[in-house]
């Protein structure tokens, strides 16, 4: 039985990753962290922070806000407990932490839980080292209104990807601003487009010489995160200390 702390449990994203937990008979969230302490409906505590927490457990599952990232690092290397962080828009300083935290912990992080988007960025890594000369690359990520980093990370994690697979001189572009100059060949155009309720949708469009092709990947709920967070709960606490990702599990 792989015991969790759920981090952001009274989030969107904590909610529907208790709901899946509660389906399993290999893992059990024995405790919850929110801001928001209201009790869960699933039956574990909900405590305001992790340190707060008395009890052990194999696994810390983040899906909150880039500011917890100290706490919970600080938290898995003093109990040396497993991190599993799927919390978007973080910056230099929480990556350095992470990878800080690998040393001692086994360490998961992620920009997209999905295994479906992580497909995706493999196969448009695949297209782009083909199609290097001559076609344009343009990324457009479509969001609920409510999300609060843009681009997604998703949608850096895309670009990045394709700009490491073409290893040339790429630069990003986001969104295009009122400008008098033409695009650029090593230009990769990033968009963000917030409303409604969408959990989320991101394309990937190469345009070259008389023809077009997109990869397009659409999130209907946000029961595909959490299953994917089950997937990679399951592989990360089964590994030695070290940072890993989706890759290291498709892999």
């Amino acid at each position: 039985m792989i015991k969790a702390i759920l981090n952001g449990c009274n989030g969107k994203m904590g909610r529907v990753v208790s709901e899946e937990v509660s389906k399993t008979s290999d893992i059990q969230i024995v405790a919850g962290i929110d801001k928001n302490t209201q009790p869960s409906p699933y039956g574990y505590p909900v405590f305001e922070n992790i340190d707060m927490f008395e009890g052990s457990a194999d696994l810390i599952i983040d899906f909150s806000r880039p500011e917890s990232i100290p706490a919970l690092v600080s938290y898995a290397e003093r109990t040396k407990t497993a991190l599993m962080v799927a919390t978007t828009g973080l910056g230099r300083e929480h990556t350095k932490l992470l990878e800080r935290a690998a040393e001692t912990v086994p360490v998961f992080h992620t920009a997209n839980m999905s295994l479906g988007v992580n497909l995706v960025k493999d196969i448009c890594c695949r297209v782009a080292s083909v199609l290097s000369e001559g076609f344009d690359i343009e990324i457009t990520e479509f969001h609920h209104n409510q999300k609060a980093d843009a681009p997604s990370g998703t949608a850096l994690m895309l670009a990045k990807a394709i700009k490491e697979t073409l290893d040339q001189n790429r630069e990003f572009v986001y969104g295009r601003t009122p400008q008098s100059e033409k695009r650029q060949q090593n230009e990769i155009g990033i968009h963000a487009i917030r409303g409604g309720t969408m959990p989320g949708e991101h394309s990937v469009l190469f345009a070259g010489p008389d023809e077009i092709i997109e990869i397009r990947h659409l999130a209907l709920s946000r029961r595909i995160f959490a299953l994917g967070a089950l997937r990679a709960a399951r592989f990360i606490t089964a590994q030695k200390p070290g940072l890993y990702n989706m890759d290291s599990i498709l892999s």
